[in-house]
């Protein structure tokens, strides 16, 4: 099967494999970097024939706790999993294995004009894998949709090592549409080994805006219009004043220091779509008392705008005593972002917590991001409770409790605040029919019956089986 190279034991090597970009900490009882599909088959027969919990893991990414073997159990790493299978031009179709990153697929692209639509932050190092598992949006979701958008077909190792491919490169497939339903699943029906994308050609003209605001509410209000006046940019990426202040200083950005609130904007399309909205955004910004509005249609400039944008989270944690922090995705209709940003900051004030807020402005997800001590009861007890205030008022304005980042282990139980069980048992069915055992990734997405399990462990973030 699997040789011995590709099996880790160490205590080391199942120290790096316990935790993802939560910090959230639980050791593996082993961790298996399989080569091809049958090898992950004989991986998961074998974990099967002994009870043993398969967890499948792509660059460690996610922010949801959704890479974490919280029960232990076998993790599934998909590093050599990493071939560009298929390109077919033309009809603009790739397939690719799960462990390719999506800047090496965006790389490979680019010469043949054209790209793979989602763009996550992490987009440098996540895989194409992790994208489909989570849904990955990015800023660009705005225009060109999330992951499941882009997914035409899948290869996956169900229950039982079974492989089966569902969907394909046409256009439509008859049948339910399996390849969704196993698209944003997190890892909990199967791994998944293949990939068919749909991507798109590079736009004929991109401009990137960075335009400066006296407030949030004032930048929020010109997203509104922006929308309402069917300009659909590329992207519109909202961050406040402690924000602009971070990346200033942790990248240079270049972003006005005396700005409540910036908007980093893409306009994509033909040259003179493009010209056409750039002059009803500026009026609609200069509206909305725009302090300064900067185009840039050199990339260099371009790219150097985006990186502030980009390196919010990473800034965060480089400013921080201790590298944590806690990162919210939770989103509302875009016309209460204004009301949202107060909401956070205000409950942010009221448990003595520091919190920065950046935003997928045109979709209204907004990534509350505050630091944390794991070693502080206290401060933790005090997170956890601005935590489950900012869910309540995130539903109280018609929101979700994530847009982006998946449920995982980190919202489980807050799922019960947006579903009765009903709706919940019907969830448990489906991933029940493809893994009745509940061997994939056990403990995330979707909740037991009630009372069933313990999940405050997901607050013990040091030293968890680590």
């Amino acid at each position: 099967m699997v040789g011995s190279e590709y099996v880790l034991g160490h205590p080391a090597a199942l120290a790096a494999y316990s935790y993802d970009a939560t910090g959230l900490k639980r050791r593996p009882d082993a961790v298996v970097l399989p080569g091809s599909v049958t090898e992950v088959a004989g991986v998961v027969r074998t974990a099967e024939a002994f009870g043993v919990p398969v967890v499948p893991r792509g660059a460690g990414t996610c922010l949801s706790g959704g890479a974490v073997p919280i029960y232990g159990g076998v993790v599934i790493a998909t590093t050599r999993l990493n071939r560009i299978v298929a390109f077919d031009a033309p009809s603009r179709v790739v397939v690719v294995e799960p462990g390719v990153t999506n800047l090496r697929l965006q790389e490979f692209l680019r010469p043949y004009g054209l790209f793979f639509a989602a763009d996550p932050s992490s987009y440098r190092v996540s895989t194409i894998g992790g994208n489909v598992a989570e849904n990955a949006g990015g800023p660009h979701c705005l225009r060109y949709g999330v992951t499941t958008n882009h997914v035409m077909g899948l290869q996956v190792v169900l229950a039982g090592g079974q492989v089966v491919s569902v969907g394909g490169p046409a256009e439509d497939w008859p049948g339910y549409d399996l390849a969704a339903v196993l698209t944003g699943s997190e890892g909990t029906m199967g791994v998944i080994t293949q990939i068919t994308l749909r991507v798109l050609p590079l736009p004929e003209a991109s401009r990137t805006f960075l335009i400066a605001f006296p407030s949030v509410d004032d930048a929020a209000a010109a997203v509104s219009d922006i929308i309402a006046a069917k300009l659909v940019p590329g992207a519109m990426e909202l961050m406040d004043q402690p924000s602009i202040q971070l990346v200033n200083a942790a990248v240079g950005a270049g972003y006005p220091e005396e700005a409540g609130a910036v908007l980093v904007v893409d306009l994509e399309g033909r040259a003179g779509e493009v010209a056409t909205q750039a002059g009803a955004m500026r009026e609609i910004c200069h509206h909305h008392h725009a302090i300064s509005v900067e185009e840039a249609e050199d990339p260099v400039r371009q790219e150097a705008l985006w990186r502030g944008r980009r390196s919010h989270y990473g800034a965060m944690a480089r400013a921080t005593k201790t590298g944590h922090v806690w990162i919210q995705d939770v989103t509302v209709p875009r016309q209460h972002l204004p009301e949202m940003f107060r909401r956070v900051l205000e409950i942010g004030r009221r448990y003595g917590l520091h919190v920065d807020c950046a935003a997928h402005a045109g979709d209204g997800n907004l990534h509350p991001s505050i630091p944390f001590d794991p070693d502080d009861p206290d401060g933790l007890a005090r997170l956890h409770q601005a935590d489950q205030e900012i869910m309540a008022a995130c539903l109280a304005l018609g929101g979700s409790i994530t847009g982006e980042h998946g449920v995982g282990f980190e919202k489980i139980e807050n799922m019960r605040l947006m579903y009765g069980p009903v709706e919940l048992g019907l969830m448990l069915d489906v991933r029940r029919a493809l893994d009745p055992h509940e061997v994939f990734n056990p403990g995330k997405a979707v909740p037991g019956p009630e009372g069933e399990d313990d999940r405050q462990g997901v607050w013990l973030f040091a030293g968890d089986r680590a």
